[in-house]
C-alpha cells in the first residue's frame, strides 16, 4: 500500500503485524532515490513488493535512511541493503556500529520485547561497515540537481535519532521525535522509551523542526500530522504534561505507568478495542513510563569527584 504524500514524496505502509496504518517508510524520487526508513523485518516483504510496484528495480535504490536504530524504524536495513546492493545506508553516528553488528542491540530487544521480538518484529540482519554512511548534523544527502535531504540531529527520543528535512517537497521526516499519532486512534502521544529518551533533548529538538518551518511532517507511526506549523508546539506540551505526571509519582514512590495510565487513557475512551491494542502494542504506558524512569533516576543521580553517587 502507497500513496503520494508530497511532491516526489511516496509513503509505503509496510504493515507491521499486518495492521495498517502503523509504520510507514517514504521513498523520496529523484535520479537517486532515498528510502526513509524501512520498517522492522518482518515488514520487508510487504516495503520490497511496494517498491516493485513504484519501479525500483535491485540497481535503482541510492540510499537507505533510517531516523534511528529502533527495530520498527531500521530492523528491515540489512535485508533492504541486500536487495538494493548499490544503496549507501545513511544513519546517525551513535547508531552505525549497532547496523554493522547488530548482536547487541537485538540482544537488549529481546530483553524488553520477549516473543515479541520474533512474532511482531523479527530481528536486524548486520550490513557491510563500507556501505555505511554516517550522517553529520546539517549533512546533505543528494537526491538530485539541487534536490537533497538535510541532516537533524534530534536526540530526546534517542540518542542516535535525526530527522531529514527534503528541499523539494518540504516535508519533514521526524521519525519517532514528534511522537506517535495512529489516523486510527487520532491521539498525538509521547514516545519515551528508555534508555536514552530525555526531556530537554526532546524539547531542543522540537524547536529545531519547527525553525526549519516546513511543509509538512511525516511521522514513522503514522503518515503526515494535522496543523504541522502547531504540532511541534503541541507536542512539547504533551510531553511536558506525561512528564509533570511521572515525576509526581516518581517523587512519590508510586508506579509511574500506574499515573501516566490514570491520568491519560481518558484519550482513547472513544477508540475501539482494536485500534487500541495497535497504540498500546506500538506505543504502551508501560514503554513510556520505563522512559521516564530511566530519565528521572538518572537527572537526580549526580557522581561526585571521588566517584561516589548522590540520590535525592
Amino acid at each position: 500500500m502507497s500513496d503520494r504524500i508530497g511532491d516526489g514524496v511516496v509513503q509505503i505502509d509496510t504493515l507491521l503485524g499486518g495492521w495498517t496504518e502503523v509504520t510507514a517508510g517514504y521513498l523520496v524520487e529523484g535520479p537517486a532515490p532515498v528510502l526513509v526508513e524501512t520498517g522492522s523485518q518482518s515488514s520487508v516483504p510487504q516495503l520490497l513488493a511496494a517498491l516493485a510496484e513504484l519501479g525500483i528495480g535491485a540497481n535503482d535504490l541510492a540510499g537507505i535512511a533510517v531516523t534511528h536504530i529502533h527495530l520498527d524504524h531500521a530492523g528491515g536495513v540489512g535485508d533492504v541493503a541486500r536487495a538494493f546492493p548499490n544503496a549507501t545506508v545513511y544513519v546517525h553516528e551513535k547508531g552505525a556500529r549497532h547496523l554493522a553488528d547488530p548482536s547487541k542491540l537485538v540482544n537488549s530487544a529481546a530483553m524488553v520485547y520477549g516473543d515479541l521480538l520474533d512474532s511482531l518484529y523479527g530481528r536486524l540482519d548486520p550490513v557491510e561497515a563500507e556501505r555505511i554512511h554516517v550522517l553529520q548534523d546539517g549533512e546533505d544527502i543528494e537526491v538530485g540537481p539541487g534536490h537533497v535531504l538535510t541532516t537533524v540531529d534530534s536526540p530526546g527520543h534517542a540518542k542516535h535519532h535525526l530527522a531529514l528535512h527534503d528541499s523539494n517537497s518540504g516535508l519533514l521526516f521526524v521519525g519517532d521525535a514528534v511522537g506517535v499519532r495512529l489516523p486510527d486512534a487520532g491521539v498525538l502521544r509521547p514516545a519515551t522509551p528508555p534508555p536514552d529518551f530525555d526531556l530537554e533533548q526532546a524539547v531542543t529538538s522540537l524547536a529545531k523542526f519547527a525553525a526549519r518551518r516546513p511543509t509538512g511532517i511525516a511521522l514513522a507511526h503514522y503518515g503526515l500530522v494535522p496543523d504541522p506549523e502547531t504540532v511541534c508546539e503541541e507536542a512539547e506540551g504533551i510531553l511536558r504534561s506525561w512528564a509533570e505526571v511521572a515525576e509526581r509519582a516518581w517523587q512519590a514512590g508510586e508506579d509511574i505507568a500506574e499515573a501516566l495510565a490514570a491520568a491519560f487513557s481518558y484519550e482513547l475512551d472513544d477508540v475501539p478495542a482494536e485500534h487500541r491494542e495497535k497504540l498500546e502494542t506500538l506505543n504502551g504506558v508501560h514503554s513510556n513510563a520505563a522512559g521516564f524512569r530511566r530519565w528521572l533516576d538518572t537527572r537526580h543521580t549526580h557522581t561526585h569527584g571521588d566517584g561516589t553517587t548522590h540520590t535525592h
